[in-house]
């Protein structure tokens, strides 16, 4: 009973449409469905932020074509329509399933730091006392904050490896709507304006996306030549000219003389990234993180990525707990303690575990988790905006024969500052193979510099380091920064399979635990349980909510409770498709964060 009640709270506090179609369509599970956000069919079953690239990812299944050529296809056309979230100017983390092994792999392309990089890398030389540069505008809006791109290497090798198509069949569809040009919509236009002053400091960004001094019109043609040419040069000339052709050295020029108009309206610092770091880089092909949940076998992305360990953590935490039985308060109240805690590990221990020693045995480790559930108030603490919970200690739990980390490391109070703009998209062809993408620019627009001629952005991922030592994510050369990136990947108990993902930051991970928690725990249908309403506890103070839960009588009970919810205006923006034992697949994006989102299928 308590399990029905939460699902009708959900429904009615989210205003869910499509909640009152989904009995029309239904039973017709063979077929696409026009509904903008769900489709369904057999035939495989793309969903991303955009319906352009949506469709194009789905021609690609229609022509033959599997999950991974799909996924490349499809996030080479959000380079072109989702500029300010993604592209081969930042980086990513790919999970692919293959069913024919029953495996799961991650491809990590996540940006990585230039070879000059220290950890005074924000540090401001005019400042008397030693203070970082101001986080915005002239941290994230400079060289300093770029990493050496990971995507087009990411994408070249997915394909290799595991797809069918070649790098350059798959950024045809991408030329072409680079040539054509695609319709302005609100999203698009709100993210320049909110960008003006930066993007006006670039004459390259001014001249792409501010041409005359004006915002591009909702409903006009707006077109990239220059980033259709650099397509073209990638299918030609491959990824090698990115990263150590005449593109390549157009990418460190831009980093190290940032193109700036005659009088920006902030400075501009130059970085250091050289032709040599982009010559160094590699995507890495790294084991998933496994973990299991209410009988579900879940599959989520390692370090440098902190979003399937703290994802795994929070569950395990909850397993306690018997959620769905309980009243709705009381259920989030442990999702608010279990997120908090899992945060608390997080924040003082993940970090590149190439320059890391991280306890990750420990931190999964049942026994380990089962003290920390322990540790779980039943109450929330008293001024919550100001409290932090404290870091556990893993290390009695690693059973390490080989260890290095003997003592808790010490670790600054400072966190980084995560930028949340990033997309998601999700894949699944006609044999059952799944893509869970996540990749990122890292802030919308990224550092704000397209690189002259060539028409795409470069990331400021940089940004995503803590910018204090001792620290496991201060920076360091060639070091990847800590992301909360989380694509996940889950075979169902009956099984079935769950493939989703989400921008947001370090709200990804605590996007990805709402969905996996409505799903899982209280029975939501992959729709609802994406479209509900959301709360992000990091271990940060106050909890953040969107969708106008406070308002809602489970946001009344909690504030009764104690907690401090803080309403914005949206916590992710997530992407999935659930693919049902008989192979029929239900693919699902947002219906109104970030605008909407755009799922379709085959028959």
């Amino acid at each position: 009973m308590a399990r029905q009640s939460w699902q009708r709270c959900w429904t009615v506090a989210v205003g869910l449409l499509s909640v009152l179609v989904i009995g029309l369509w239904w039973p017709s599970a063979g077929r696409s469905q026009p509904s903008a956000h769900v489709a369904i069919g057999t035939g495989g079953a793309v969903a991303s932020v955009d319906q352009r690239a949506t469709q194009i990812g789905l021609e690609v299944l229609r022509s033959g074509g599997n999950a991974v050529d799909a996924a490349v296809t499809t996030a080479a056309a959000l380079g072109v329509t989702e500029p300010f979230s993604a592209g081969i100017g930042g980086g990513g983390f790919m999970l692919i399933y293959q069913p024919d092994r029953d495996t799961v792999i991650t491809l990590d392309g996540r940006e990585a730091a230039p070879a000059a990089v220290t950890p005074e890398l924000f540090r401001d030389p005019d400042s008397a006392t030693g203070e970082n540069l101001p986080f915005f505008p002239n941290r994230i809006s400079s060289g300093l904050a770029v990493g050496v791109p990971g995507t087009p290497l990411n994408w070249a090798t997915a394909l290799a490896r595991y797809g069918t198509r070649s790098l350059a069949a798959s950024l045809q569809p991408a030329i072409a709507l680079a040539e054509s040009g695609f319709t302005v919509d609100a999203t698009f236009a709100e993210q320049v304006e909110r960008n003006r002053d930066r993007f006006a400091a670039f004459t390259s960004t001014r001249d792409l996306y501010l041409p005359g001094d004006e915002l591009p019109a909702i409903g006009s043609r707006f077109r990239n030549p220059d980033l259709a040419a650099t397509y073209r040069r990638l299918a030609t000339e491959g990824v090698n000219d990115f990263y150590r052709g005449d593109l390549a050295q157009a990418i460190a020029h831009t980093v190290q003389a940032p193109p700036v108009t005659d009088n920006p309206p902030f400075k501009v610092w130059p970085g250091t990234l050289t032709e040599a770091d982009l010559d160094r880089y590699e995507v890495r092909v790294r084991p998933p993180v496994t973990s299991t949940y209410r009988g579900y076998r879940l599959y989520g992305m390692g370090l440098p990525s902190s979003g399937g360990i703290t994802v795994a953590q929070t569950l395990k935490l909850l397993e306690g707990f018997d959620l769905g039985a309980m009243e709705q308060a009381e259920a989030l109240h442990w999702l608010i303690e279990a997120e908090r805690l899992a945060f608390s590990d997080r924040n003082a221990y993940l970090g590149d575990p190439e320059y890391v020693d991280v306890p990750l045995a420990g931190l999964l480790d049942d026994a380990y988790l089962a003290q920390r559930r322990g540790e779980l108030p039943s109450t929330a603490p008293a001024d919550e905006a100001n409290y932090r919970a404290i870091a556990g200690n893993p290390l009695p739990y690693q059973r390490d024969p080989s260890p290095s980390l003997t003592t808790q490391p010490p670790v600054s109070l400072t966190q980084a500052n995560e930028g949340l703009s990033t997309t998601h998209l999700t894949v699944v062809d006609r044999n059952g193979m799944a893509v869970s993408y996540t990749l990122t620019l890292e802030s919308t627009g990224g550092s704000g510099m397209v690189v002259p001629g060539y028409g795409f952005i470069l990331n400021n991922e940089l940004t995503d380091f803590d910018p204090e030592a001792p620290h496991p994510n201060v920076p360091e050369p060639g070091k990847r920064p800590r992301s909360s990136m989380a694509p996940t990947i889950a075979l169902t108990p009956d099984g079935g399979l769950l493939a989703f993902g989400s921008p947001g930051g370090s709200t990804i991970i605590t996007t990805v635990l709402n969905i996996a928690v409505n799903v899982m725990d209280f029975g939501l249908i992959l729709e609802e349980a994406i479209a509900a309403p959301r709360l992000s506890q990091r271990n940060s103070g106050v909890t953040l909510v969107d969708q106008g839960l406070e308002r809602t009588a489970v946001g009344q009970a909690l504030l009764a409770q104690g907690h401090q919810l803080t309403p914005t205006d949206e916590i992710g923006a997530a992407t999935g498709i659930f693919v049902k034992p008989d192979g029929i697949a239900i693919a699902v994006a947002e219906p109104v964060r970030r605008g909407g989102g755009s799922a379709l299928a085959l028959p």
